[in-house]
């Protein structure tokens, strides 16, 4: 272990709710802590702030007061940059604007002795770009923490291109020793939890912008049916719709506008009208007193068919069949080998012929037979809503029998108008194309990039684990019926995830 002994003072720039919390970690942690702000004034609110929230943690007894009054004799609020001299870490948590960092830290360098690690906290900025104006930009890292920084573990370290292996192992263990759990990434626009995590919001964006579901809906089925902690509206009212919509557009044009990072219209016209969110009163939802909630579309009870037709193997979904077999719907067995791809999913023939199969990526009006799509779950047993996309030609009869089916698994129903991938399926097929791309780029490991989309995001998943699972084939399948029927190259599945799958096909 190289983290830093604990009689080295720890130095944090920038004092708003992310500097603060910061200082509080490397606090907690053992660490003398010094506080400066360029503001004046700031500096010394915060240390006060800072105490007042160890005094809370005194009274909900997860500190003792002992151990309290010992953190507030390590903390010190500084008028100058000149006070950090002695420090062996400082810690930048200012502005999103590059020449206010380089500025920052070309100070810094002229203070600070030659052993020091110069980290900057950044999201959206390159750590190269702003280590790039030091003399010695070997020492500097990323130290990308999430917020509220003392309750959520997790730290990004990034390395910049220049940045010695020795600074970014010494900046992980420190991370680690203070009782975060770090991931190591390379420098690339949003690291691996913003780079990754795009689709999730931008799928969801998709679906509302093409009017196939409304936000409500949109977060219920990823929330009760896909395991999200969250649905993407009420995650991005509550991040701020400016932000999020921010760290997009710094993705997108970090990456040359590719079109798989494109950032939505309709949130762009949401912030130009000011309707940030929780913050504002008003976002995709509306907050405050009186404020009616919205609620997603439900089917009304419909009946179960007495019995279905299983045609082929469901693969993804076969958990289904004991479930309607528990219900009390019988289950035949069609012709063995009718479902195509032996690695595919087959489907359920309703009564009537009507088919019903799991979202693959196409639109059920493309099918050959009148089919009504099912979405992807994390655990069809546990999943307390299903969404179902009817094709149009698909009578309300089949469609109520197909309702019926999913209620009497005891789960809500949501029908959605057709739309390619549906809302769960088209969300997880991209999120494991960005993280197999991102570890086929050398942006970080797949270990660090689950545990990263896990703790970041409090995904249910990490997306490798979730892919590993669902199958590659699946995934690779699923996106080229996307690519097909948005031939953009938004859905063209990566290399990475190519040669993955191509590597599992073979196993």
């Amino acid at each position: 272990m190289t983290a830093l002994d604990l009689s080295s003072p720890v130095a944090v720039v920038g004092t708003g709710t992310m500097g603060q919390g910061i200082a509080q970690v490397a606090l907690v942690a053992g660490h003398p802590v010094r506080l400066y702000d360029a503001a004046p004034g700031f500096a010394k609110t915060a240390a006060a702030a800072i105490t007042a929230r160890l005094d809370r943690l005194v009274e909900k007894g997860r500190v003792d007061a002992a151990a309290r009054d010992a953190a507030a004799g390590r903390l010190r609020a500084v008028e100058s940059l000149a006070e950090l001299s002695g420090c062996e870490l400082v810690v930048e948590a200012v502005l999103e604007q590059l020449d206010v960092k380089q500025r920052l830290f070309q100070d810094l360098e002229e203070v600070v002795g030659d052993g020091c690690l110069l980290a900057t906290n950044t999201s959206s900025l390159s750590v190269t770009a702003v280590g790039g104006a030091l003399k010695h930009p070997g020492r500097f890292v990323g130290l990308h923490f999430f917020n509220p920084a003392p309750l959520l573990p997790l730290v990004e370290v990034v390395s910049g291109f220049a940045t010695d292996e020795t600074a970014a192992t010494r900046a992980y263990d420190t991370a680690k020793a203070w009782g975060k759990t770090p991931v190591r990434c390379a420098d690339t626009p949003g690291f691996i939890v913003n780079r990754i995590a795009r689709p999730f919001y931008a799928e969801a964006l998709r679906v509302h912008e093409e009017r196939a579901a409304d936000p409500a809906t949109i977060d219920a089925v990823l929330r009760e049916c896909g395991g999200f902690r969250m649905g993407p509206f009420e995650l991005t009212d509550l991040i701020g719709q400016d932000v999020n919509e921010a760290v997009t557009r710094s993705v997108w044009e970090s990456f040359f506008q590719d079109p798989k990072f494109t950032p939505s219209l309709a949130q762009r016209r949401l912030v130009e009208s000011r309707r940030l969110g929780r913050k504002s009163g008003q976002g995709w939802y509306a907050y405050g007193d009186g404020a009616e909630k919205a609620e997603p579309h439900t089917a009304e009870p419909q009946a179960a068919p007495r019995s279905v037709t299983l045609h082929g193997e469901l693969f993804q979904a076969a958990a289904l069949i004991p479930l309607i077999e528990a219900a009390g719907v019988r289950v035949e067995r069609g012709q063995p080998g009718d479902s195509g791809h032996s690695d595919f999913p087959g489907w359920i023939e309703l009564p009537g012929g009507t088919r019903l199969a799991l979202a693959d990526g196409s639109s059920p009006d493309t099918a050959a037979q009148p089919t009504i799509q099912f979405d992807l779950a994390l655990d069809y047993g546990t999943a307390t809503r299903i969404a179902l996309a009817p094709a149009a030609r698909v009578s309300q009869e089949a469609l109520g029998s197909a309702v019926g089916l999913f209620q009497a698994l005891g789960k809500r129903v949501s029908v959605v108008r057709a739309t390619p991938g549906m809302i769960v399926a088209r969300t997880v097929a991209m999120l494991v194309d960005f993280a197999h791309d991102a570890v086929a780029r050398g942006v970080a490991d797949a270990d660090d990039i689950d545990t990263a989309m896990r703790l970041g995001v409090n995904y249910p998943r990490g997306p490798l684990s979730w892919g590993a699972d669902l199958g590659l084939y699946w995934v690779t399948e699923a996106l080229d019926h996307l690519h097909d029927e948005y031939p953009t190259g938004r859905y063209a599945a990566s290399q990475g995830l190519r040669a993955a799958a191509a590597k599992e096909d073979h196993a």
